[in-house]
């Protein structure tokens, strides 16, 4: 596995985030199934063949996927990816090691009822405490929905500034001081 993979659960102070098995497939499968939990995540419910390629760790290392849980409760999903993996999980020769380390992108998305109350926030300060301090990332980016307002503010709440786009859509990045990476 290339540095930066993990299967490590991560505590933040509303939530724990686990890694996401097999056995979590008939949960995931019901929440992509909705269009509720989906209108900002591709706007079109997946298929349980789907939900099983991307969602359930199959993906690793190049995709971390994660459960969210709010006491104890799964309350939605989120995932870090590696800008600078292939498809197969080896380098594929873009990451900068001079530049101080990898980069990638998160991608969070909670229950509707699960909205609003600091979830997000806590999630990503968790997700961003590893990517930076522990597996030594120098950037991270976001790509919300512009629509979703409440997504937009709770990213920037967690500490992520808009930068220019080349496709025009809204681009977010959390960039580490250098004195918190690893």
């Amino acid at each position: 596995m290339p540095e930066g993979t993990t299967t490590t659960t991560l505590d933040g102070a509303l939530t724990r985030l686990v890694p996401t098995t097999e056995d979590d497939l008939d949960l995931l499968a019901g929440w992509f199934a909705s269009p509720d939990f989906v209108a900002y995540w591709g706007g079109v419910p997946l298929s349980r063949a789907e939900v099983a390629e991307k969602y359930v760790g199959r993906r690793r290392p190049r995709v971390q996927s994660y459960l969210v849980l709010a006491e104890g409760t799964p309350v939605g999903y989120a995932q870090f990816w590696h800008a600078d993996a292939a498809e197969d999980g080896t380098e594929n020769g873009t990451e900068d090691r001079t530049e101080g380390g990898m980069e990638g992108g998160i991608d969070l998305v909670l229950q509707p009822a699960s909205q609003g109350r600091g979830l997000g926030p806590d999630a990503t300060r968790v997700l961003l405490a590893h990517l930076g301090g522990e597996l030594g990332w120098r950037r991270v980016t976001v790509d919300p929905v512009r629509e979703n307002v409440r997504a937009v503010r709770a990213w920037e709440k967690a500490g992520f500034r808009q930068v220019p786009s080349e496709t025009g859509e809204l681009l977010l990045e959390f960039r580490f001081p250098e004195g918190r990476r690893r």
